[in-house]
């Protein structure tokens, strides 16, 4: 079983908001592109994050390792935009593949 993961870094003054529109839109859009099974939201307690920051990390179950390369390829680009676009610097985010033994 593999995983997406996204790590996201916050500025505390966007996380409601922020938590609002990944789970309303999104993620269903992410889930919808069909490279995925389900998908889980965890904040981060420890370590402490920086000051007046929070971190959440997005897990998004893998259907196969090529279909996440095809979500790479095609869909990821616009969705990581639409992201961008709406938070600018008030975030900062990195990728990983994780997977479950």
């Amino acid at each position: 079983m593999y995983f997406y993961n996204v790590t996201v870094n916050l500025d505390n003054d966007i996380v409601n908001d922020w938590l609002e529109w990944m789970q309303s839109k999104h993620i269903p859009d992410v889930l919808a592109t069909g490279h995925f099974h389900s998908y889980k939201i965890a904040k981060l307690l420890e370590p402490d994050s920086e000051a007046n920051t929070t971190t959440f990390m997005v897990q998004y179950e893998l259907k196969s390792l090529e279909n996440l390369q095809i979500y790479r390829d095609t869909v990821m680009p616009q969705l990581q935009k639409e992201h961008n676009d709406r938070y600018g610097k008030k975030f900062v985010a990195f990728r990983s593949v994780i997977q479950i033994l």
